[in-house]
């Protein structure tokens, strides 16, 4: 029988990230120790170095990606109502 997938919380990650990042102990025992592939280990430690300078800046990074995506789809939307209104003009 297949084993069920193990699932880590944001704070297991960001707890074995930083333990991958102070380097005390090798990639192989913190794979061992929590159970988690070590190719797995080095992509939370690249994405916790990766938002690290973020985490110390005034605006976080996220908000602005939040709202640039919210802006594209109601621009998305402004587009495809225009189309829809130009096409009923035309039938009418």
């Amino acid at each position: 029988m297949s084993e069920k997938r193990k699932r880590y919380t944001p704070t297991e990650k960001a707890k074995i990230a930083i333990e991958a990042i102070k380097a005390e102990l090798t990639l192989a025992q913190i794979s061992a120790k929590y159970g988690a592939h070590a190719t797995q280990i080095n992509l939370w430690k690249k994405q916790a170095l990766a938002l690290l300078p973020d985490a110390f800046s005034d605006k976080p990074k996220q908000v602005m990606t939040e709202h640039s995506s919210q802006l594209s789809e109601l621009y998305e939307k402004i587009g495809r109502l225009k189309v829809e209104n130009d096409f009923f003009k035309k039938k009418v």
